[in-house]
């Protein structure tokens, strides 16, 4: 080992554990040239997929997949909705991941890193910014729905759904909502787990809640999904899903599905660029995104399989709308034999698949203040939460003292969302696929997706043209500029 390679080594261990920001990141491993993440590494490809699984699979999966299916033709939509996923979310999730391990930082430093080194602009870090925000901004409104998962979970254990009927039902919902100091403590509650898992780190913290987390989220699936296959209905619920409707499937149906394969994948909010900057040079990032893409897919149907034979079994409208999971269910659960258990087993999993989301959303946030500022992850996770929870408390009174405060787009809770949803999330995704397949070279994607062979063209292919046209097409869809 050269005196030098020796310096730089131990300026980045001081570096590490002071958890201070360094340039000093490259190392010199048998010739080649790699960096090291500050904050440690994922200890197997199983534990990333897991962590990113994690991350896609929230509420979008199990709260918005199936009342959106519902709405445009069930088995129509669905069928639109894989093929989108394959072509859309597939190829924006490995540039993502790409990105992150070429950089290893945060979103913020890597693309100002990789713009300065594949010769455009540093000014690619407002691109990493925008995703910091957005994730931050997404995590204030989620943290107070992931709230309201925590709360209906006692609820349904107290047995204060059995019997209930509609009336009661929305009555539970609109007295909780209706009280900010309840969402408050369920707000507060929510993130300070949120922040204690994060402020562990990588491997003690990340690691081990996803390890636990996700596969305890596709126990309980599968649970439910075991219930649901009895309840009487299981094959109405089957054919809804998988015959296709195309006759209640419309332009804007395309367009919800194309939106939905982007958005359940947490893309453009980077959260999948932080989790790439811990992914081991050996993992096959192709392997990795597909090994997601599937996991999540199938959770995303599964969640349909368990909720359509129960809303069909009790005569429920499958097309609902947002009131499906915190109304309509509630109501099904209160009618049908041993309701209080799986009702209570239906409100763990959701709170599990929102926070293993929570987790990808703050953490680029943290990584940024422990590099940018020199903090220790504790310092900066109590920092980025704790601003988190200060935004989240419009959110919190959108439901109930400033309800009837409204502007541009209605309440501060719809105005973040739509913002979040409709703009940040878009426009990142965008320039994400523009950024790996336009800017990068062809020599640095290939290093990182090892090869330049048919997999490899496809990506590019998709990337390059595909992706960017779709997801401009939603974007102008979602801001009414197009019909």
């Amino acid at each position: 080992m050269t005196f030098v390679v020796w310096r730089n080594k131990l300026i980045q261990n001081r570096a590490i554990s002071a958890g201070l920001k360094t340039k000093m990141s490259k190392e010199q491993e048998n010739g080649t040239t790699q960096r090291s993440s500050l904050h440690g590494h994922w200890s197997s490809r199983f534990a990333f997929i897991l962590a990113v699984t994690g991350s896609a699979v929230g509420l979008g999966n199990i709260w918005k997949f199936p009342y959106i299916a519902g709405q445009n033709g069930g088995g129509a939509f669905v069928l639109v909705y894989l093929v989108c996923v394959a072509v859309i979310g597939l190829p924006v999730m490995m540039s993502e991941i790409l990105i992150g391990r070429r950089g290893r930082r945060n979103p913020i430093a890597t693309m100002a890193l990789l713009g300065e080194e594949e010769g455009s602009s540093g000014q690619w870090k407002w691109l990493g910014a925008l995703g910091v925000v957005a994730g931050i901004l997404i995590l204030s409104y989620y943290s107070v729905i992931g709230g309201w998962t925590l709360a209906y979970i006692p609820k349904s254990i107290s047995g204060a759904f059995t019997g209930a009927s509609a009336a009661d039902v929305e009555a539970i919902y609109a007295g909780f909502t209706g009280s900010w100091v309840s969402v408050t403590i369920a707000h507060t509650i929510f993130m300070a787990i949120t922040v204690i898992v994060v402020a562990r780190g990588v491997e003690r913290g990340l690691e081990r809640a996803v390890r636990v987390m996700v596969p305890a989220l596709l126990v309980l699936m599968l649970v439910l999904l075991g219930y649901a296959a009895t309840s009487g209905s299981f094959a109405e619920g089957i054919n809804f899903m998988f015959t296709p409707n195309f006759d209640a499937l419309t332009w804007d149906g395309v367009l919800q599905a194309m939106g939905q394969a982007f958005f359940t994948l947490s893309l453009g909010m980077g959260a999948i660029m932080a989790y790439g900057a811990y992914l081991p040079e050996e993992t096959s990032i192709t392997v990795a995104s597909g090994s997601v893409v599937i996991a999540d897919t199938i959770i995303a149907v599964l969640a349909g399989l368990v909720i359509f034979p129960l809303v069909f079994a009790n005569g429920l409208d499958p097309a609902e709308g947002p009131g499906l999971v915190f109304v309509t269910l509630p109501l099904a659960f209160g009618q049908m034999g041993g309701g209080v258990f799986f009702g209570t087993v239906f409100f763990i999993l959701l709170s599990f698949a929102a926070w293993t989301s929570a987790l990808g959303l703050v953490e680029p946030g943290v990584a940024w203040v422990v590099e940018r500022f020199g903090r220790s992850r504790t310092q900066a996770a109590t920092m980025v939460g704790g601003t988190i929870w200060a935004l989240g408390l419009g959110s919190v009174l959108s439901f109930n003292g400033l309800a009837e405060f409204t502007f541009l787009r209605g309440t501060i809770y719809q105005n973040v969302e739509y913002l979040t949803s409709n703009v940040m999330l878009p426009l990142g995704g965008l320039l994400i696929a523009i950024f790996a397949a336009w800017v990068m070279c062809r020599n640095s994607t290939s290093e990182e997706l090892r090869g330049v062979g048919t997999s490899y063209k496809f990506w590019r292919f998709l990337t390059r043209y595909v992706a960017p046209a779709a997801i401009l097409l939603v974007f102008l869809q979602a801001v009414g500029l197009i019909d």
